[in-house]
């Protein structure tokens, strides 16, 4: 006989021998679990340690992979990844490799759907259960989507088709009061209205347990009174929303009691029409740290179980982003801040606590704070919209429509911009260039260390007439050599102006082309670096600047189709450059999970790779020659 409960589960079938107690045993292993493997590899704790009963007693009440389970973000999957046989992989989470942070189906055939952003689980989910009528497939989808998923409008464009259909649709609102930052908006106001009135629920329950025993009728009358809209049930508790729209509507109940779990569940599962489920939770369940600090236990690089201290550092660009921000907003009103449910995240934590009444927290709505800054600076205030790469894809047609063709005044502060490590693929911030440089009007800069950072925050305000984006990585500043300095300038040229080859790139790379440089000059190959801090427009003076270079290497943070080196080698050839060019960049694929540095070392975008880049490229030159 196994040690634990946990040694006993191999795939969710195993759940369905466990007995309560059992269960709350597991639920403690469990947590323990979670708690040992983020501390080690970084990840999603708090949001994890909330969801444990709640993935359990899905797991108990239904039949994956028949019953598909659909998780929003995806964040909270871990519990999910350790009941469907992953158990003994589950400590290479977030590792080169290892399983992912989020569901992936190609991992497993329990993961129903790709989740890194926020609110799309019921478009999702609808899906899925359509395709499962078309093909006359039995089985239940259940979504589990977050109360801070809810303030994405997506969300309510599939609860406004799914809600009119038959479907065996079980929707699980994990209302935790929280997203990453508290969960801000009318919705989360009226979820605190529900939350604050169970009376439904209860009474429903307390009639039901006592019908169901009065012989012959018991069962009819329980679904009759049980299943319908009656007089009683809008004099005691009016229709929510989620009714309103379709859905049948259970809840509040509590989501760490494993037996009323099972129990709503098993009515759920009786609907004969959606269901929406509303189960309050608690984030960071179960580890005091985590529960008294759930923003910082949201995401984390590791940590200190004893004392709950993380690993990471002071300064970073987000801070530095955040921290000048409240300067510049100390001498000019004009300025705003807005975030998409991640003030301590983007660094504007501070600004909402000095300018309350400039600062906009407009829930995960990253389309909307888009529009949202246009209706600002129409009206001559400046905003600054803090949002991570991938993030801001969601916003490429409010970028072009709202902003863009009105040249407004708005400034997007782009973080986690390039590799991002262990989230992966949907995290990674490589699309933003490509996809701002197809659209008009807009600036973009992109900064190597804190002062550049800081003297586009300034130009994005006083300088640009319209709207501009600056885009700065996840962490600190790279290291750059004593003899370097900061300039207040679209581009610089370091080292041997005179070299005829030239190595071409922007933000942190600089630090690894000049390690590069040292290397080859190792080697008696002199290059010099044109250094990118405006990245669109391309200034014509840096064209002219290489014109004169005989081999020029580009070597971007970002994917090779639409990138600043794609459109620099553009305007080469519209001054008839006659040398050779070679493009280093991310060539058509999405970047798995690994550390920011291996990533780069994979790529070819580290020091050691652009060294035996030049190497090679310069070696068959000579070849040819000779």
């Amino acid at each position: 006989m196994p040690d634990n409960m946990l040694d006993r589960i191999n795939s969710p079938d195993d759940m369905k021998q466990l007995n309560r107690k059992e269960i709350k045993l597991l639920c403690e292993e469990i947590r323990t679990e979670l708690i040992e493997t983020v501390a080690k590899n970084g990840g999603h704790l708090a949001s994890n340690l909330g969801v444990v009963e709640l993935t359990v007693a899905i797991h108990k009440a239904f039949d994956s992979p028949k019953d598909k389970i659909v998780f929003d973000v995806g964040h909270q999957c871990y519990t999910h990844k350790i009941l469907t046989g992953r158990r003994e992989a589950f400590k290479t989470l977030r590792t080169e490799g290892g399983l992912a942070g989020f569901p992936r189906p190609s991992e497993s055939v329990h993961d129903s759907f790709v989740a890194g952003h926020s609110s799309t689980s019921i478009s999702a989910g609808f899906g899925i259960s359509q395709a499962k009528q078309i093909k006359k497939e039995e089985g239940y989808v259940i979504i589990v989507i977050g109360d801070g998923a809810l303030t994405g409008g997506l969300a309510y464009e599939a609860l406004n088709n799914a809600g009119r259909t038959q479907d065996k649709i079980i929707v699980i609102l994990n209302d935790n009061k929280m997203s990453i930052s508290q969960n801000v908006g009318a919705m989360a106001k009226y979820l605190a209205r529900i939350r604050s009135k169970p009376t439904y629920y209860k009474f429903k329950s307390t009639v039901e347990r006592g019908i169901r025993h009065i012989p012959f009728i018991g069962k009819k009358l329980r679904d009759m009174i049980f299943f319908s809209k009656s007089i009683l049930k809008n004099a005691i508790y009016h229709s929510t929303i989620f009714e309103d729209m379709g859905f049948s509507y259970l809840g509040p109940v509590d989501g760490h009691d494993i037996n009323t779990l099972l129990s709503v569940l098993d009515i759920a599962k009786r609907q004969e029409r959606p269901v929406l489920l509303h189960v309050d939770t608690i984030k960071g369940k179960g580890y005091s740290f985590a529960e008294e600090n759930p923003k910082d236990f949201h995401g984390v690089n590791g940590f200190d179980i004893q004392t709950g201290d993380y690993f990471s550092s002071v300064n970073s660009f987000s801070y530095i982003f955040g921290d000048y921000l409240c300067e510049m907003a100390k001498r000019d009103d004009r300025i705003c801040a807005i975030t998409a449910a991640m003030k301590s995240s983007t660094g504007l934590k501070k600004f909402s606590m000095d300018y309350p009444s400039r600062f906009f927290d407009v829930g995960i709505a990253e389309q909307h704070a888009v529009t949202f800054a246009g209706g600002l600076a129409i009206s001559g205030l400046v905003p600054f919209f803090a949002v991570y790469s991938s993030f801001l894809q969601r916003s490429y047609d409010q970028l072009i429509h709202d902003i863009a063709i009105q040249n407004l005044k708005c400034v997007i502060g782009i973080d986690r911009a390039g590799l991002v490590g262990e989230d992966g693929e949907t995290h990674q911030g490589l699309f933003d260039v490509a996809f701002l440089n197809s659209i008009p009007n807009i600036s973009v800069y992109s900064p190597c260390t804190y002062d550049e950072l800081m003297y586009d925050i300034k130009a994005a305000i006083y300088k640009d007439s319209g709207p501009v984006a600056i885009r700065y990585p996840r962490g600190s500043q790279p290291c750059l050599p004593k003899d370097y300095t900061s300039y207040d300038l679209p581009y610089i040229v370091y080292g041997d102006e005179t070299a005829k080859i030239t190595i071409v790139t922007y933000g942190r790379l600089f630090s690894s082309a000049v390690k590069a440089m040292k290397r080859l000059e190792e080697q008696n190959i002199t290059v010099n670096i044109l250094k990118l801090n405006k990245i669109k427009p391309v200034d014509q003076d840096a064209v002219n600047q290489i014109l004169s270079s005989s081999h020029i290497f580009f070597f971007e943070e970002g994917m090779a189709i639409g990138g600043v080196s794609e459109h620099f080698t553009a305007l080469l050839a519209q001054k008839r450059y006659k040398g050779a060019v070679s493009i280093t960049a991310v060539d058509n694929i999405f970047v798995p999970q690994a550390t920011v540095e291996r990533s780069l070392e994979l790529l070819g975008l580290d020091a050691a790779g652009m060294t035996k880049k030049i190497l090679e490229e310069t070696s068959l030159e000579e070849q040819s020659k000779a």
